[in-house]
């Protein structure tokens, strides 16, 4: 079975589709992100993205670390392990696109300390 691409980009908008089948996608406003000079816009974006999310459960806390330090090991039985804790699926794919937003911030943070 074919799955929808995770984005899908119309003229000025795209669906994102979480990673679960259940998760509701979510509209992005792609106006201001049509051009590279006008990245400031998408970038403040995702920086209130991050501010907004709810601090995640002291429970999720290896979890997260795992995103963010090395995301290409995460597998299905990290998400099992946190349904089974009673976690919702939205509630996992909500803190772990934070974390990883908030960490790709911190390394573009650092990269233009460094480029000055």
């Amino acid at each position: 079975m074919r799955r929808a691409p995770l984005v899908q980009v119309g003229a000025s908008v795209a669906t994102i589709r979480p990673a679960w089948p259940h998760s509701k996608g979510r509209l992005v406003d792609l106006k201001n992100a049509s051009s590279i000079g006008n990245m400031a816009d998408p970038i403040a974006e995702l920086r209130g993205v991050v501010s907004a999310t709810a601090p995640a459960p002291p429970e999720m806390a290896t979890y997260l670390e795992k995103v963010r330090d090395r995301a290409y090991a995460v597998g299905d039985r990290d998400i099992e392990a946190l349904t089974e804790a009673g976690f919702s699926e939205d509630a996992i794919f909500e803190q772990t696109v934070a974390v990883a937003i908030a960490e790709g911030l911190r390394k573009l943070d650092r990269a233009n300390e460094v480029i000055g």
